[in-house]
This record gives C-alpha cells, structure tokens and sequence, in this order.
C-alpha cells in the first residue's frame, strides 16, 4: 500500500472483531510511529497502551462516571464553544451519516445513547490507546501530536489494524490520570481504539464527505 492509498483508505472505524492484538504488533506500530516530525525534535507525545483487565477497568469507570450523571469535560477545548458555518453543517452531516449507517431515526434516544456511550469502551476493541502531554507544552506540539496520532493510524494498516481516534476519552481527565497514576502536569490528549476491522458491521460501511482542493486552497501564482 502506497501513502496516498494509506491516507485516503483510513477510516474510523466503530466496531471491531473479537480478536487480540499482540503486544509485538502494537510496538511496532508504535516504532513506526516514532519518527513522526515535532518542532526542534521535541516528540511530545506519551502513549498509554490498555488491554484485558486494565482495559475493561478503566473503560468501566469512565462508564459509571457518565451514566451518574456526572459532565465530562476535556483538559482543553477541542471543540468551538460556538459553531458557525461551514463547521457546524459539517458536523451535523457527519451525524447524519453515522446514525444513517445504523438506520437510527432521530427521535430514537435511547439507541443513539447506546452508540454515544461505546465511544466509552473503545466501541470494544481489544487495544485502547490513551495519549497525554506534558501540560507546559504550547500550542505548536498539539500540532505535532496531530502528526504523531495520523502516522499511529496509517501504521496499523500495515498490519491489517484499524483505528478510530476519540476525544470522547479524554472527558473525564481526572479519573483518567488517576487510573494511570499521573500528576496533573499530564494533559490527556485523546485516545483511540485499535483493532481488526468487522468489515460486516453496518457502522464501518460509510464515509465522510471531504471538501474538494479548490474548496480549501488559494494558488497565488
């Protein structure tokens, strides 16, 4: 697989088959990973890799944090506090398409409850992946991070891994931290879930619309 194919093949991907991941694969994943650019080689990023026990563990506390009603807030604000156009109709499109896979109607709560709260256990794939940085860190390794998080999920294609990165645990950062036995100079950055890909589950078989080039780009020649 060429990168072109890799970047527009990846996809996130919300339910995953029963199957292990070896801790060797993850690693070299990972070793792959590493050589991601970041500003004067600063490598921001610290990877916390959960399975089995640990995994169901975590995910479960962070279940039980949600459904007492408590509000989950991130370490920073990944999201606008007020959405304008043209982002807020891409969001709402995005929406559209996933509960349109699973054909929830919108006046079906408590189904879409149900897929809110599998983002709450890596949508059951047998590796969580969470990412913190060091909170002193500027805006500029946040864009590193990005590079590192896209060259993670390009090189699990190579091993027939699939992947979706999700804001959504990093919403209750305190527990997290805990679980993982940092102090609060720790930022949680997001995490993600990896695994082998069922390809038969409804939910994998759409995607999101991208903007042309000409959408985005201004050629001063």
């Amino acid at each position: 697989m060429n990168v072109s194919d890799a970047i527009k093949g990846r996809k996130s991907v919300r339910a995953f088959l029963d199957k292990a991941v070896s801790r060797e694969t993850v690693e070299s994943v990972l070793d792959t990973a590493r050589w991601s650019p970041s500003g004067v080689n600063t490598q921001p990023w610290k990877v916390f890799v959960l399975t089995g026990e640990k995994k169901d563990t975590l995910q479960q506390q962070i279940l039980e944090r949600f459904q007492s009603g408590v509000k989950g807030g991130m370490d920073y604000l990944y999201y606008p506090e007020q959405w304008a156009e043209p982002y807020s109709g891409r969001r709402k499109e995005c929406g559209i398409a996933l509960y349109g896979a699973l054909d929830i109607q919108r006046e079906d709560k408590q189904r879409r409850m149900d897929q809110w709260v599998a983002n709450y256990r890596s949508f059951d794939a047998p590796v969580m992946l969470m990412f913190t940085i060091d909170a002193h860190l500027e805006t500029g390794s946040y864009l590193d991070y990005g590079m590192f998080l896209q060259s993670v999920m390009l090189a699990a294609m190579d091993h027939d891994l699939t992947t979706c990165p999700q804001a959504a645990l990093g919403e209750y950062p305190d527990l997290v931290r805990e679980f993982l036995g940092l102090d609060n100079d720790q930022v949680i950055v997001c995490g993600m879930a990896l695994g082998y890909e069922d390809v038969d589950a409804p939910v994998n078989n759409y995607r999101t619309v991208r903007e042309d080039v000409a959408g985005f780009t201004t050629f001063l020649e």
